[in-house]
């Protein structure tokens, strides 16, 4: 098997004197290494340097006095003086300098152009008229003014044709630009296989179809059946597409060719299509096997959208590529096309149609069982302790992807190293998840009074409506303490992963969003720009709900959103104006009723929200079951913020061996320094 993978570059060995890798009879051969014109540009460069170096070593320089007093000694052959353009040229008797021999020595006097007639008039008084004027020929002048030029030519084409001969095999024209960027993966090489990939079984099964096809094609063959010619793997970021590729390179003894769609693409046109044409001819020639174009959408968009430019027009060439390879294969080719898209909406309609991508596979999100087994798989990693709940964990990370747990692995892991911890305790864990879906906590920022009573209060507002009503989620926790880019946050925890937006919840979800500004506009009898982020979610959702779910009564069961408004500059709008108008009121009638709910609830359970905010002044960070305790009258026996930092200050005191004290108490963990 290793043969096949080395064809491709045992063809590029080809030396010019034969047809190329793929060479057809009739077509032009490939581009001599080289060919009688380079030997001769050679020689004659070389020539020219010869001549011009041995005319400017010719002869013996000497200055005009020396000249003079050769010539008043009769040292100077009569008849033998020439002057030039740029010089004198004579003969000087034998021994004239102290030599031996009977031969006589060839003197030079060298001067500027501008200096030839002065020096012409000088030689003339010496001379009598006894020399002959020989001009410089013009095309020496000429071959001095050009031959900056013919270096900077030769040492271009010198450089083209080496870029011609490289890339003859691929189908390029500038050096190798027009060659394939791909890599040649074996199993070895990825080191994952179908045991790394776990929460989409589904997705395992259909891949593995493929996979059986390659290592026994007679089985499918045997009545008549036919393997698709490409798979399309579509999901959301993270799910584990290519992991899956990689997984598929581990498993399949065959080559796997693996490139991106961006490689394709460069800053010359046409080199997209030649590099397409150049990964399927050697794909051809090393099959069985497998190409994988990850983030196919980078060349595979539907063509005729948005505005046209260069580089769409160097797309789309590259689509048109892809389609016309993938549409010669024959069954008998063995080669299957395996891409990864995440925006299948976008791709043309000519690339997913029967004949070129089949089949579509769907790795979707993981549901709880596939949290579960996502876990274990990024679990047997690392070091976990005895109080881990990988199953408590999984239930807690509704709509998470594979990526995102793996990450909650690496940072919890990474904050119990930081801790001098021997292993990942289930708070690391609870931590970690917080960490990735919602930012760091921020727990040595220091707050003014004021500012942290506002956030109480705007917590509070939400915390209260979460627990009251049934439809939303439960709360899960609630914390004044920064993380991200939010003062605060109120955590819930779906039930079940969801895979649609019922009305209730949705009704439910837009009051709870409205609780914040109502709290801290009641409290503080003033707003603030914290609710922000609630705004922008509630507008969001009310105009979903109307354009898009068809939950609007005046509007009924018509949807006004466009199909893709991300591919082009202007927002698709198919509607009239006075559709648009009655749009933006429904938006505005939703969100009024959602707020004028849930002020009325609030009012009607102030003092809970009182009740709550007080607490979230002692403590920062409340559970879910603290929140319904303390709207059930109960107190807490949880210890405050600044009875933690006294017990830590009174430890470090009686601790001589700690660490020295630097004026501040450490603070622990799950808290921030308080001002209040």
């Amino acid at each position: 098997m290793s043969d096949q993978r080395n064809k491709p570059g045992q063809d590029q060995k080809n030396d010019g004197r034969k047809p190329g890798r793929g060479q057809q009879p009739g077509q032009p051969p490939t581009p001599p290494g080289r060919g009688l014109f380079g030997i001769f540009t050679f020689v004659a460069v070389i020539a020219l340097l010869f001549m011009l170096f041995n005319t400017a070593q010719q002869g013996r320089q000497i200055a005009w006095q020396e000249f003079e007093n050769l010539y008043s000694q009769n040292q100077i052959v009569p008849g033998k003086t020439q002057i030039s353009d740029t010089g004198i040229v004579a003969q000087a008797r034998p021994g004239a300098f102290g030599e031996t021999g009977d031969q006589p020595t060839t003197v030079q006097i060298k001067f500027r152009p501008s200096a030839s007639e002065y020096y012409t008039k000088k030689l003339d008084e010496l001379t009598g008229g006894d020399y002959v004027e020989k001009p410089t020929p013009g095309w020496v002048n000429a071959l001095w003014f050009f031959f900056p030029f013919f270096i900077i030519i030769l040492i271009f084409w010198f450089f083209l044709s080496r870029g011609i001969r490289s890339a003859a095999g691929g189908g390029g024209m500038l050096g190798s630009f027009g060659k394939s960027k791909h890599r040649v993966l074996s199993k070895e090489m990825t080191g994952v296989t179908f045991k790394d990939v776990a929460g989409i079984e589904e997705a395992k099964e259909e891949v593995g179809e493929i996979i059986e096809f390659l290592k026994n094609p007679k089985r499918f063959t045997k009545i008549g059946g036919r393997i698709p010619r490409g798979v399309l793997l579509v999901g959301q970021p993270g799910c584990g597409k290519t992991l899956l590729a990689k997984a598929i390179a581990g498993e399949a003894d065959v080559p796997f060719f693996s490139i991106s769609g961006s490689d394709f693409v460069e800053m010359f046109v046409g080199v997209g299509a030649s590099r397409v044409r150049d990964l399927f001819k050697q794909a051809k020639e090393s099959s069985p096997c497998i190409i994988f174009l990850d983030e196919i959408d980078a060349v595979g968009r539907r063509r005729g959208g948005g505005f046209s430019t260069g580089g769409h027009d160097e797309r789309e060439q590259t689509l048109n590529a892809i389609l016309v390879e993938m549409d010669g294969f024959s069954s008998s080719d063995g080669v299957i096309v395996i891409a990864a898209t995440n925006r299948a909406d976008v791709l043309d309609p000519a690339l997913i149609r029967p004949g070129r991508f089949d089949r579509q596979v769907v790795v979707p999100l993981p549901d709880v069982v596939g949290r579960l087994e996502i876990l274990k798989v990024h679990a047997r990693k690392v070091k976990m302790g005895p109080d881990v709940d990988l199953e408590r964990l999984a239930k807690m990370t509704p709509m998470f992807s594979g990526a995102d747990l793996a990450a909650i692995i690496n940072e919890a892991a990474i904050s119990a190293t930081l801790a001098s911890k021997d292993f990942i305790e289930q708070e690391d864990l609870e931590e970690a998840r917080d960490k990735v879906k919602f930012g760091r906590a921020k727990k040595s920022r220091v707050r003014e009074e004021t500012e942290n009573k506002l956030t109480a209060y705007h917590e509070s507002g939400h915390a209260v409506l979460q627990a009251l009503l049934k439809d939303a989620d439960p709360l899960h926790k609630v914390t004044i303490i920064p993380r991200g880019q939010f003062g605060g946050a109120t955590f819930s925890l779906p039930e079940k992963d969801r895979m649609g937006y019922n009305l209730k919840w949705l009704i439910a979800t837009l009051r709870v969003a409205c609780g914040g500004r109502i709290a801290e506009q009641r409290a503080m009898h003033d707003v603030s720009s914290g609710a922000s982020q609630d705004i922008a979610q509630a507008t969001q959702m009310a105009r979903a709900m109307v354009v898009e779910w068809g939950m609007s009564d005046r509007l009924g069961f018509v949807r006004y959103a466009g199909t893709d408004s991300r591919d082009t500059f202007i927002p698709e709008k198919e509607y009239s104006d006075e559709t648009a108008d009655l749009i933006d009121k429904e938006v505005k009638r939703i969100i009024d009723e959602a707020y004028t709910d849930a002020e009325r609830l609030l009012d009607e359970n102030w003092d809970k929200v009182e009740a709550l905010a007080e607490a979230l002044l002692r403590h920062e960070t409340l559970s879910g079951d603290e929140v319904h305790k303390i709207m059930r009258g109960e107190t807490l026996d949880k210890p405050t913020v600044s009875d933690l930092l006294r017990a830590e200050s009174a430890r470090s005191k009686t601790n001589p061996d700690g660490p020295a004290d630097d004026g501040e108490p450490d603070v622990p963990p799950s808290a921030i320094p308080n001002p209040v």
